[in-house]
């Protein structure tokens, strides 16, 4: 652990990893110092989790906190008129991508003697960190915008999370999150770097798949970032240990209605955030916004910005072959036709579409754009 830092990438600052910490001392977002990845023989090909990757994390603690998160299917379907791979992230314990962050922030943070956490999310996020904190033994708190549906935090407090309502606006929740973070740790998925590399257990999962390479395209949706710069580290790691000879191009996704990221790697002026079907990506600040462009422009990919019609089409495209996700991921299949029609991909790249979550936790605004009444 010792030759392992936390990073500030603005400011090249590092802080000793040995200390718990969710941000610099001037509160700009971490990463860690580069990892040297692993090759084929270093996986633990027994173990039915992403911890058979445990030997690229920076540490590997006793007891890890684990449900079975990843190891999940990469199914073939033509989407948009094209074959593409796709990966079904939910099927994951909490049913969402989000596991594989939780289970490495929350084992990690727990080796190094944090007890009780705090997370803001209304959706996949807080359930995930409810779910392992219970499964480790830790106290969690979810701060949740006063708003929110009360369906949407019965999972997380049905793993015993402590859920508080925050008045106003999402931002005022990660605000009133930031100002607790003096009394309870903050293990924010958003903020978390730990998070990040649970995240990338993803690149090694489809390097694995893919018979130890990398697919020429990985299409994500996009929010905050984290599954992007996970994709970004991993493969980043597997090129550095020789184990693939470049970076697979990375495409976010994003709805026209609030795409801040996508917007400032087409160079495109942001614009107000609007409401959203993909409500899981509708994140109007994020945080690692400079991280994610980097992330970008070192595989030669780019990003795309979805229309709510567009979004819709493919929730119902993609449940017709029989993948029920919610809109939040279905902007990954229209996405992928834009690039197709674009002819930024072709036909005969093999591509991966990342599908983050599944349809049951949308399930009244599906049957919405079914025209059905619940």
């Amino acid at each position: 652990m010792s030759d392992i830092a936390y990073l500030d990438p603005r400011s090249g600052r590092t802080y000793p990893l040995d200390t718990p910490r969710w941000c610099g001392d001037d509160g700009a977002p971490l990463l860690l110092t580069d990892l040297p990845g692993i090759g084929p023989a270093q996986i633990r090909r027994e173990e039915r989790s992403i911890w058979r990757y445990g030997a690229a994390l920076p540490f590997v603690p006793d007891e890890v906190i684990s449900l079975g998160e990843g190891c999940t299917p990469l199914l073939e379907r033509r989407i948009g008129g094209a074959k593409a791979l796709v990966k079904c992230e939910w099927f994951m314990p909490t049913s969402s991508f989000k596991d594989r962050g939780a289970s490495v922030m929350l084992s990690l943070l727990k080796a190094q003697g944090v007890r009780a956490v705090l997370e803001d999310s209304s959706g996949n996020g807080g359930a995930a960190v409810s779910a392992y904190a219970a499964a480790g033994g830790l106290k969690a708190k979810i701060l949740v915008p006063g708003g929110t549906s009360p369906a949407k935090t019965v999972q997380s407090r049905a793993a015993g999370a402590e859920i508080e309502m925050i008045p106003g606006t999402r931002q005022d929740c990660a605000d009133a999150a930031m100002a607790q973070a003096k009394d309870i740790f903050y293990a924010s998925h958003n903020w978390h770097p730990y998070f990040l590399h649970g995240t990338k257990t993803l690149a090694y999962e489809l390097w694995e798949d893919l018979g130890f390479e990398a697919p020429d395209n990985i299409i994500v949706p996009c929010g905050a970032g984290s599954n992007v710069l996970g994709c970004d580290i991993g493969f980043g790691e597997l090129l550095r240990a020789g184990q693939i000879g470049k970076l697979p191009r990375l495409f976010p996704s994003q709805p026209e209605n609030c795409g801040p990221i996508a917007r400032a790697a087409l160079g495109l002026p942001p614009e107000p955030a609007k409401p959203t079907i993909a409500e899981g990506t509708a994140i109007s600040q994020p945080i690692r916004g400079p991280e994610v462009t980097a992330a970008l422009a070192r595989s030669g990919g780019g990003a795309v910005l979805v229309p709510e019609a567009e979004i819709a089409a493919a929730v119902l495209d993609l449940a017709r072959q029989g993948l029920y996700v919610e809109p939040t991921c279905a902007q990954a299949a229209a996405a992928f036709a834009r690039l197709l029609a674009d002819g930024t991909i072709k036909e005969d790249e093999r591509t991966v579409l990342v599908l983050t979550g599944t349809g049951i936790k949308a399930t009244p605004r599906i049957a919405e754009l079914m025209g059905m009444a619940l």
